[in-house]
């Protein structure tokens, strides 16, 4: 039987509070023409837009493109999006974020996918930038119910995404491989694959053909002149497209912030270079696992320096056994050492490569710094080279980290020490060079938190972008695309998804702000028998305190809590239903808590137990 299709009902569109005035309008005015090298006037009229234009007014609806962010808006991490036109979707991307320090034992922040449950039988696809962790990460918690829907993507990328497949016992994903310049049918979507430059191989901007025009959606990139690998990003591909018509330009916003250019690769090689021949110890370089380009130039230095390499993580090992079977890392035979080679070589013939650069709990450097590796021990004559710039929300876990190391007598070197790395995004100018390039008639910017989202507006004010032909789009806001306007809509299932050890999604805010409670104040629980049909008490109470006081310096204050709970249970009998124990533990929670809070000003999570005696004194636990 045909699954029965769940289609949300289109509101009327209304203003996003987090639009600026100019954008908010959401005009259909085509008072721009596309491919204007001049910057449209600024003038603003107060009639209509189609008054304006002398146009009829007319009931028809236009055809419409709607896009929908799942993540990646608004925070940095968890890109994906969901490109919609009648009965068709598909979907950029699929990543996952690091938590914040207030989400307790979670592991992975991945998009709700929600939406794309309620619409499984429009998706025709899922396509992928590049193999980032914040673009692909979610896939295995996503993609499991999306078996029969085809995957795109460069061969690293796909990769790296079989390999989370295969981690998760995941099998029958449908991986289709493309390369630079390579299209694809999608629905009514035609998708071409135009090669970037960043910080991992296979990395693409997608040109999308839509019944509406070209959406240009740039995944990350920026533009480096030198890559490492030669080939540079195909910027007459895009000037094409600029030509042809680009009605919307959606643009990452990671960099927007920061005037100028990227510096190229090259710069962190020769730094690599001087720094490995400064080193008198073993040298440990911090890099994410997948970002291969960095691995292969670590690899590079230390094979001149006559140095071997070691890799100090399973997911390191992994991909770099991934990336080399499918020639995308490079070394000579012998150069990667293993465990039992590791302590008869030179410590200053050693090269250690490990994640841990976000300062993440279980990373390889973590363990390192708090002695907790299996066999890596921190020397004070080593050197940490930290390849990587602070994600937002990591800076104290990475400050924390350095504060170990720099204590035990190691050399540590970052980005702010040294050019020992540098970013995969766009600056300014290079986003400016993208515009005009492209010439596009609308733009929406995407990926950054939205103070990156609202300068990359402005930058593209600058360019004469009107700023009625820009959208800053929110998590869940569908944005509407038509041959002539650009405007916020309705809202859909949107936000974030807890992945915390096997569990995906069954940890919402109230375990969360549980979570916190206990971490702040402790546990105060209550044990108390009392008469299945009077309710009287029988014995206890007993309290227990985990987290929250110690229980023999404190043993006045828990008389007068252990009294509070017999008078509350006394107020109580005979006056609830038998078998009502909800009142009871809410009273009792209730006079506790405050009489706690009152005299040591902290809020403990309180857990009363009753255990009911029935009148054949059997126990029966009621938690």
């Amino acid at each position: 039987m045909e699954e029965k299709r769940k289609i949300t009902p289109r509101r009327k569109t209304r203003k996003p509070a987090n639009l600026s005035a100019e954008a908010a309008r959401a005009t259909t005015s085509e008072r721009a023409a596309r491919g204007s090298a001049k910057p449209a006037p600024r003038k603003r009229a107060a009639a209509p837009a189609a008054a304006q234009t002398g146009r009829k007014k007319t009931n028809e609806k236009q055809p419409t493109v709607r896009i929908i962010p799942l993540g990646g808006i608004g925070e940095v991490g968890k890109n994906m999006t969901v490109i919609e036109y009648e009965n068709d979707i598909i979907v950029v991307d699929c990543g996952m974020t690091f938590p914040q320090s207030d989400m307790l034992g979670i592991d992975y922040v991945i998009p709700d996918a929600t939406y794309l449950q309620n619409n499984k039988e429009k998706i025709r696809g899922f396509v992928f930038t590049h193999g980032h962790e914040d673009h692909i990460g979610a896939t295995p918690f996503i993609l499991r119910d999306f078996k029969n829907v085809p995957i795109y993507g460069g061969r690293l990328t796909l990769a790296l995404i079989a390999h989370k497949m295969e981690e998760h016992r995941i099998k029958g994903i449908q991986a289709n491989v493309i390369k630079p310049g390579s299209k694809v049918k999608l629905g009514c979507f035609t998708v071409t694959f135009l090669k970037v430059s960043h910080s991992i191989a296979d990395a693409y901007a997608l040109a999308i053909e839509t019944p509406v025009g070209l959406v240009l959606h740039t995944g990350d990139f920026k533009i480096d002149y030198t890559p490492l690998d030669g080939e540079m990003m195909d910027l007459a591909a895009f000037a094409n497209l600029g030509r042809k018509g680009v009605q919307l330009l959606m643009s990452e916003s990671t960099n927007s912030e920061r005037p100028g250019y990227t510096m190229s690769e090259q710069r962190v090689a020769k730094s690599f270079d001087d720094l490995f021949g400064q080193a008198t110890g073993r040298i440990f370089v911090a890099t994410f696992a997948s970002n291969v380009s960095r691995i292969q130039q670590i690899i590079k230095i230390a094979e001149r320096r006559g140095k071997k390499v070691y890799m100090a993580g399973r997911s390191l090992e992994r991909i770099t056994e991934i990336a080399t079977e499918i020639g995308y890392l490079k070394m000579r035979k012998g150069t990667l050492l293993n465990d039992k080679q590791l302590d008869f070589i030179e410590p200053d013939q050693v090269v250690i490569i490990t994640t841990g650069s976000q300062g993440e709990p279980l990373s390889g450097l973590v363990r390192i710094s708090n002695d907790e590796h299996r066999t890596i021990s921190i020397r004070p004559d080593d050197m940490v080279i930290l390849s990587s710039s602070p994600i937002p929300g990591n800076e104290k876990a990475v400050t924390n980290m350095i504060d170990r190391l720099i204590q035990k007598g190691v050399k540590v070197v970052n980005d702010r020490t040294s050019e020992v790395h540098v970013s995969g995004h766009a600056c300014q100018e290079e986003q400016k060079l993208m515009m005009a390039l492209t010439k596009p008639k609308f733009f929406m910017p995407i990926h950054g938190e939205f103070h990156h989202l609202r300068q990359h507006a402005l930058t593209a004010e600058e360019q004469g972008i009107l700023p009625e032909h820009m959208v800053i789009p929110q998590i869940g806001r569908v944005i509407e695309l038509t041959k002539n306007g650009i405007a916020p809509g309705e809202e859909v299932p949107g936000g974030a998804v807890f992945v915390d050890g096997s569990g995906v999604g069954d940890i919402g805010n109230v375990v969360l702000r549980d979570r916190k409670m206990l971490s702040e104040d402790g546990l105060f629980i209550v044990t108390l028998a009392v008469d299945e049909v009077t309710g009287a008490l029988i014995s206890g109470p007993e309290l227990i305190s985990r987290g929250f006081v110690y229980v023999r310096e404190s043993e006045a204050l828990l008389v007068k809590a252990r009294t509070i709970v017999i008078n509350t249970v006394r107020e109580l009998e005979n006056k609830r239903t038998p078998g009502d124990y909800t009142t009871l533990k809410n009273s009792i929670r209730s006079n506790v808590r405050n009489f706690l809070y009152q005299q040591t000003k902290r809020s403990p999570m309180i857990l009363p137990i009753i255990l009911d005696i029935h009148r054949e004194e059997t126990e029966h636990a009621k938690l």
